[in-house]
């Protein structure tokens, strides 16, 4: 197994990434459904502003909404190919992010009233697919514009990155934050909150060695499980 780890995987993502990668997804997840679970029954805040009531509802935009969660797989792969050490204060900064959402979850549970769907087109009939699936709960901040930024931040200045990547990745998040509003999943503070908390844990993984920590456990998981040849490239 570790043989082909090594001959199948490492070429497409360095295999001290696989480690964080899950510890990511598991942090996403305890913090999403976690407080979903907990704070079903408290009493839900709707943050509509006038603002908001402006932007109409387009269902096209369903495409760029389901489409992101393709962009978060290749955008994650892509600053894992960053260096070890940009991969694991990438890891913090989505650790962090993700811990103060589901704070936020937690302090105060969100909720909006999502419009009513005419017509029975393949936009339509996704938005309702959409809205089936995800209940209007958990929306400040918005995870599905953290996300997208950090996808996005990730690879910022990195010069790894192709140029074309690089300008592709900032397009293709500010298209995930109209999304969210256009499909009446967030409104405006949920996009501003998840921009806010994205670019301060950010700035805080880059200026301090917080992700020390991380990086020496991940190592000695990545020891464990893959053993001493690893194959990472990057410091």
């Amino acid at each position: 197994m570790r043989t082909w780890l090594r001959k199948k995987v490492n070429p497409i993502v360095p295999l001290y990434t696989l480690f964080p990668a899950a510890l990511c997804v598991f942090v996403n997840f305890l913090a999403y459904y976690g407080s979903r679970t907990l704070m079903k029954d408290a009493r839900h805040y709707d943050l509509t502003t006038v603002a908001d009531r402006f932007i109409p509802f387009h269902p096209g935009w369903v495409i760029v909404y389901l489409g992101s969660f393709a962009f978060w797989v290749v955008g994650y792969c892509m600053v894992a190919k960053q260096g070890k050490e940009h991969w694991y204060r990438f890891v913090l900064t989505d650790i962090m992010a993700k811990i103060i959402c589901g704070i936020c979850f937690f302090i105060l549970p969100t909720t909006n009233v999502r419009p009513e769907i005419t017509g029975d087109g393949i936009f339509e009939r996704l938005m309702i697919m959409v809205y089936n699936m995800d209940d209007p709960t958990e929306l400040f901040p918005s995870i599905h514009c953290l996300e997208s930024w950090l996808c996005y931040i990730g690879v910022r200045g990195q010069k790894k990155a192709p140029e074309w990547y690089r300008s592709f990745a900032c397009v293709f998040a500010v298209m995930v934050f109209a999304s969210t509003q256009f499909t009446k999943q967030h409104y405006l503070v949920d996009m501003a909150g998840a921009l806010l908390i994205a670019e301060g844990c950010w700035f805080l993984a880059q200026r301090t060695n917080l992700y020390r920590p991380l990086l020496l456990a991940g190592e000695w998981v990545t020891h464990l499980l893959f053993g001493s040849e690893e194959e990472g490239n990057g410091k």
